[in-house]
């Protein structure tokens, strides 16, 4: 078994896949995690540059004709990395080795004496037809499967060093009366060349009626699939507006779409939903809006960062003097846990500090951060998920001035539960474990789809992020939400919602994300209970 140990001075020319992280190696994850240095194209999603959050991000991506750097350049890039110690991480979409140009990336370090490894990916031409429910090889139709460049002869393009190869060296002619007679073709990089490739199979004795599909932007929720004939393929495309990055099967298995097609089917697919929450808490709501389809645009409008402050902390936690009443430890978010659980690891303490007291949350989410990070079960979980139920089960209880409540929650929280439990008797001490702040603008990609009118749903999850996410949009923020739906994850929320004029078209029966992706799902569906009218 190979090492997954990158070492100084190496490359790993990884191949990152189709499109889906998802389907990045477990070795190519391994080798991110460790990378210092990060070269990644076009193709390969950047959400895996998350796998090594503190190596240098080198874009160095191809779009048709527009290059960032040359293929020399890219090599050179390389070999000067390496030679400083890095460890070196190319990444490459689909496979290194499949049309990716990586053999002559692996030539040029070798020939600079660079010690290399290649890490095999997932290549489109198999990828991207399987998440269109068409299989490359099937027993009735067809027992090879053959992977062509579609432009292989496209001038415009190709770089000045490609341009003076010649046939002997790797750019050579196409033998279409062969081709045309294989049961099953991918056609890379082939989009503009349709006309050209469909013509000369045509023209070389294919059958016209031959099944064939050009599947764009393959294993992603951005996946559109074109189906006609050999013959009609071509203009199919340019009507359905389909572009690069795509691949063309051609062959008798495409038919079996009909049968097989499970990506494309999911609920959500085709949907495109904002997720606003801060980037950490983002990825439970993502997780499970992208299972069932959906495009996810994720637009953190605040972010979190813990209280300089450690004096209250420290007093709780750290002091000697025992503390005279019996103490209740409230968190109304899974920040707070988080942030408690980093201060007491940082303290070299644990959950058993928290002993012999009652843990009080607000929501599932928050119950399940405690269970999670700090191994505790809590004693209070109302019902609704609001300060106010909160607030009223630990009143009746009975013994709220007999015991001592530490609020542990953001520097700015709604004052209700202070209020309440301190009206009731009960000594409370209100402590800010973590401070938000706007960020200081929304994601590029977001106001792009909104301009577009592409974005279908934006999901609030507190009314913070619902003020946070109007103040960036600005003054015409109405205008730029016509038609896009809006779902609110409880009600004070909602009340957030209404106070600037819009109608969250959902309302989840719980405040939590799978209550909030179940209030979204069932509208789809036709068969939301909780549904308001859409915005105008």
């Amino acid at each position: 078994m190979l090492s997954d140990i990158l070492k100084p001075g190496t490359v790993a020319l990884v191949g990152a896949g189709p499109g889906d992280p998802g389907l990045i190696t477990l070795r190519g994850m391994r080798l991110l995690e460790q990378a210092d240095t990060v070269v990644y194209d076009y193709l390969a999603s950047p959400k895996l540059l998350r796998y090594a959050p503190t190596a240098q991000h080198l874009f160095v991506g191809k779009i048709a004709s527009r290059h960032s750097l040359t293929q020399d350049q890219i090599n050179a890039l390389l070999i000067e990395k390496a030679q400083s110690g890095h460890k070196v991480v190319r990444l490459k979409g689909g496979d290194p080795f499949v049309f990716g140009r990586g053999g002559e990336e692996a030539e040029a370090l070798r020939q600079a004496g660079i010690p290399f490894l290649v890490v095999p990916g997932i290549t489109a031409a198999i990828a991207a037809p399987a998440y269109a429910g068409i299989p490359v090889t099937h027993r009735d139709f067809n027992s090879s499967f053959t992977l062509i460049t579609g432009h292989e002869k496209e001038q415009a393009y190709q770089d000045p060093e490609t341009l003076t190869r010649t046939p002997a060296t790797g750019a050579s002619d196409l033998d279409w009366s062969v081709i045309a007679k294989l049961p099953c073709l991918a056609f890379y990089m082939g989009v503009k060349s349709l006309p050209r490739i469909t013509e000369k199979l045509i023209q070389h004795g294919m059958d016209p009626q031959t099944p064939a599909a050009t599947v764009q932007w393959g294993t992603t929720p951005r996946q559109r699939t074109c189906v006609a004939t050999l013959q009609t393929l071509a203009k199919a495309v340019q009507q359905a507006g389909i572009g690069a990055p795509a691949i063309t099967i051609i062959g008798k298995v495409v038919n079996l779409r009909q049968t097989l097609n499970w990506f494309e089917s999911r609920p959500l697919f085709g949907q495109t939903i904002v997720v606003t929450r801060t980037r950490d808490q983002a990825s439970e709501l993502s997780v499970r809006l992208e299972a069932l389809g959906a495009h996810v645009l994720e637009a953190p409008t605040i972010e979190v960062t813990p209280n300089p402050d450690l004096t209250p902390l420290n007093r709780i936690f750290c002091s000697s003097v025992s503390a005279t009443l019996p103490r209740t430890f409230i968190f109304t978010s899974s920040n707070g846990v988080r942030f408690i659980r980093d201060y007491l690891r940082s303290n070299r303490l644990d959950a058993r500090t928290l002993a012999g007291s009652q843990i009080a949350v607000i929501g599932q989410a928050t119950a399940q951060a405690v269970r999670d990070w700090l191994c505790i079960e809590p004693d209070i979980v109302p019902e609704r998920a609001v300060a106010e139920t909160l607030a009223e089960t630990l009143i009746e209880r009975g013994d709220v001035a007999q015991r001592h409540f530490v609020l542990l929650r953001a520097e700015i929280a709604r004052p209700v539960l202070v209020e309440r439990l301190r009206q009731a008797g009960g000594t409370v001490e209100d402590i800010p474990v973590y401070q938000t702040r706007l960020v200081p603008q929304l994601p590029a990609e977001l106001l792009d789809a909104l301009a577009a009118r592409q974005v279908h749903w934006i999901s609030f999850t507190s009314s913070s992020t619902v003020q946070n996410f109007i103040s960036l949009l600005g003054n015409n923020y109405q205008e730029k939400l016509v038609g896009v739906r809006i779902a609110s994850i409880g009600p004070i929320t909602t009340q957030t919602i209404r106070s600037f004029g819009l109608e969250p078209t959902v309302v989840s029966e719980k405040a939590d994300v799978v209550s909030l992706v179940q209030s979204i799902l069932e509208y789809g569906t036709g068969r939301a209970s909780t549904t308001t009218r859409p915005n105008p």
